[in-house]
């Protein structure tokens, strides 16, 4: 290849990367004031991306005269004569957030594209102002347009990203065009095999924010990892005017206020001592007041303090040694059928956790909505919070590391300043390979780089040792990564006999914590019969019983996430009458009626809490 033509590949990885990966996340757009375009949106079903490819299967956003057959274009026809074959204004609607499958019954099992179109328009409009698109999520490829200009495109189904718009936009009749696409492909994150649902749509709030021409676009607040008197973290300025700018920080119950100018790119570290800090529990969910100011930006946040650290086989918070009573959970409200995606669809879940009795919540296996973590600093509930590496994925694709990276990266951004969150997990049950291993090692160490006040886990395998299937390991070099070994076991249900739960025991010999990430049954809810007939609830409630005394031996062992809250559809499982699409392993049914198992599992939980 000649040099100047590497010159042009270079150039145009360097624009498909870019592309890919929208600007830096607005922190905290929580909290902040914004235009919701969340509601009706029109929508067009396009199997064939007509309106994204033109016949020669080239893209019409990278044409510079696309034509009207170019959906993001919005176009009218110009006269009786001009033929343009579609019309977003006459096209059906569908809510935003949401997904299309639970909307629309013709899409129920849809996988492919779905355009979307919203018109708007910013009261009080200012050209001096700076303008952003924000996302909650969209699944799972969204090209966003706004005016028929092309703002950028975002893979990943589960974490936000947002898109400057600003110069694009006038007052009043702007619109807004995403391309979504939620077809499976064995190079993405996750792959073609998973076992949930691909509801497809823009599942999350979408959020217009008006900013300053510099503004707050990113902070940390967190106890300093070697002093827990000193809360460290940094600031980070947007803007032409973001150097040499006076920010700062003030936490009134406290009477702290503090001022630091930012470096040449707008930045500067935090550090401010503080010997009358409350620490955030699981029984004092104590959240202090934050105001930052930057130039002429403010944002407030509610930020709690607290340690999670190692010692051993033990897990501390704030210095105390704590069991994690926990669940894992899908994001599905399964009263209402589909994605959850609201406040109430978090206080369901994370209401059916605590009256279970738990202190801990696995978020499975992806990034859920911004919601569940913020209504768990409120009340006192730990997480576990996951990105969609499961099962198999292309290890050796640097594409697919660079996305699973970019998840990661957009989901500790997003809830880096949570005080409930206390454990990234990079993977669940992937196979056992050296090119997985180093895919999984990059991803541990960038976790580290951007976050060092938190836990780092993966969910990994047990197995049988060959000469004594009862005694059961985790050979697993990838566990020395790690700060906490966590396993998934199904000892009882994917083979060995239920009657010998009680006979099983685990040798390993890594002096960390364990927390046995799955483990359960599956049962239809309602169904009863005697206790060894497979999905009967007594016989998830059998599992139950005789595998949770089992677990209580194991030395390490710091806490467990049995496998699952509430049922959740999956269209791996299809036996019918029993499953019909639905993962029966919850302890509650899709239609929020509580299985027998539920009860065990709260008994359990209920007992530690009187040894305690």
């Amino acid at each position: 290849m000649m040099h100047f033509e590497k010159i042009i590949l270079f150039f145009f990885c360097l624009c498909q990367v870019t592309l890919m990966y929208p600007n830096e996340l607005l922190q905290n757009s929580y909290l902040r004031k914004g235009i919701s375009l969340n509601g009706r949106w029109h929508y067009i079903v396009d199997v064939y991306e007509n309106g994204y490819y033109n016949y020669r299967w080239e893209p019409h956003d990278g044409s510079e005269n696309p034509g009207s057959g170019a959906f993001f274009l919005n176009s009218k026809p110009k006269d009786k004569m001009d033929l343009v074959e579609y019309d977003f204004d006459a096209a059906p609607t569908i809510n935003v957030p949401g997904d299309w499958n639970s909307q629309k019954e013709k899409l129920f099992y849809y996988e492919g594209t779905v355009w979307y179109k919203k018109s708007f328009n910013i009261p009080n409009y200012d050209p001096s102002k700076r303008y952003y698109l924000h996302f909650g999520a969209v699944n799972y490829r969204a090209d966003v347009y706004v005016n028929g200009k092309k703002l950028g495109t975002h893979k990943g189904g589960f974490t936000p990203f947002n898109f400057e718009m600003t110069g694009l936009l006038t007052a009043e009749d702007n619109f807004v065009v995403v391309k979504v696409d939620n077809k499976r492909s064995k190079e993405e994150v996750p792959t073609l095999n998973t076992d949930w649902w691909n509801y497809g749509g823009i599942t999350r709030d979408v959020t217009i924010y008006e900013l300053s021409p510099t503004f707050i676009e990113n902070y940390r607040l967190q106890l300093n990892k070697n002093n827990p008197e000193i809360i460290s973290g940094f600031i980070q300025l947007n803007g032409a005017q973001k150097a040499n700018t006076d920010v700062s920080i003030s936490i009134p119950e406290l009477n702290l206020e503090e001022k630091y100018t930012t470096d040449k790119n707008g930045y500067t570290k935090i550090s401010i001592a503080s010997k009358n800090l409350r620490y955030w529990s699981t029984k004092n969910p104590k959240l202090y007041k934050v105001k930052l100011s930057g130039g002429s930006d403010q944002v407030e946040d509610r930020i709690g303090f607290r340690r999670i650290e190692t010692n051993g086989s033990s897990i501390l918070l704030n210095g105390q040694k704590v069991f994690l009573k926990g669940i894992s959970l899908h994001e599905e409200n399964v009263m209402r059928g589909g994605r959850a995606y609201s406040m109430e669809d978090a206080k369901i879940l994370l209401g059916w956790a605590r009256e279970l009795g738990c202190n801990f919540v696995r978020l499975a296996h992806y990034p859920h909505n911004e919601n569940m973590s913020r209504l768990a600093d409120e009340m006192g509930i730990l997480l576990w919070e996951e990105i969609p590496v499961y099962w198999t994925i292309e290890w050796g694709n640097q594409n697919t590391y660079a996305n699973a990276e970019n998840q990661l990266k957009e989901l500790i951004e997003r809830d880096k300043n949570r005080a409930s969150v206390i454990i990234w997990s990079v993977s669940n049950e992937t196979p056992l390979s050296e090119e997985r291993t180093t895919f999984l090692t990059r991803l541990v160490h960038k976790a580290r780089a951007m976050d060092d006040s938190r836990l780092i886990s993966a969910a990994l395998e047990d197995h049988g040792k060959e000469d004594d299937p009862n005694i059961m390991v985790v050979a697993d070099p990838f566990a020395e990564e790690l700060d906490i070994l966590s396993f998934n076991q199904y000892y009882g249900w994917y083979g060995g006999d239920i009657n010998n739960i009680k006979n099983i025991r685990w040798e390993i010999d890594i002096d960390k914590p364990i927390i046995i990430s799955e483990f359960g049954a599956g049962a239809l809810q309602g169904y009863h019969a005697d206790n060894l007939t497979r999905w009967s609830e007594e016989f998830q409630e059998l599992l139950y019983q005789e595998t949770l005394p089992t677990l209580a031996r194991i030395p390490q062992l710091s806490g467990i996430t049995p496998w699952i809250l509430v049922d959740f559809r999956s269209p791996r499982r299809m036996l019918i009458p029993i499953q019909n699409g639905w993962n029966r392993k919850g302890l509650i049914s899709e239609t929020g009626n509580k299985k027998k198992a539920f009860f065990t599992l709260k008994n359990f939980y209920s007992e530690m809490d009187l040894i305690e």
